[in-house]
């Protein structure tokens, strides 16, 4: 059965690692026959949450920007993968600035389940990305019966082309297949 894919790219560089490795995985779960629209950060006018929770009480953000068009793209998927480079050993401001701004979803109907994080880094030890998906994981948290189905990290690459020919790009791809 054909789910509703929506792959997020946070790094705001054009052809970034991190984006390229979104880009497989929205490969493989295209060519898997699922709905896939793709959505960068770049470009976009993302303003900070001002935590006035005006959305618990109305469903919308106070905020007219970008944010308020990318919302209903995840609450409908079936499946959300979040792409971001680690800066400092957590996730991109401009996704972090974004899973703020979704609170609108919380007090909504949400047909996500499935969540994948995809990151990359300079640094190549394995822990890099912990704190990155502990922050992932926190976000899921407040959704009851959505759970991380899967992560792909790629580590030591520094700039843009590094990624390029890297077994970890296979990996999101086939991750992406089982979506």
């Amino acid at each position: 059965m054909s789910k509703k894919v929506v792959v997020i790219s946070s790094s705001l560089r054009a052809n970034s690692n991190s984006e390229k490795l979104a880009e497989s995985f929205a490969k493989g779960a295209r060519e898997a026959g699922n709905e896939v629209e793709f959505i960068s950060l770049k470009g976009k006018k993302l303003a900070f949450c001002i935590g006035c929770l005006t959305c618990q009480n109305t469903g919308h953000c106070v905020i007219k920007d970008d944010a308020v068009e990318i919302e209903p793209k995840v609450l409908n998927s079936d499946v959300v993968a979040f792409a971001s480079p680690i800066y400092y050993y957590e996730m991109s401001g401009q996704l972090k600035t974004l899973l703020d701004r979704l609170n609108p979803m919380y007090a909504k109907k949400f047909n996500f389940r499935e969540v994948y994080f995809l990151s990359t880094a300079g640094d190549d030890r394995e822990e890099t990305p912990y704190r990155a998906l502990s922050g992932i994981k926190g976000w899921i948290e407040c959704f009851e019966g959505v759970s991380l189905k899967g992560s792909v990290f790629c580590g030591g690459v520094c700039t843009k082309t590094t990624i390029d020919g890297n077994a970890k790009l296979n990996e999101a791809y086939e991750m992406g297949k089982r979506v």
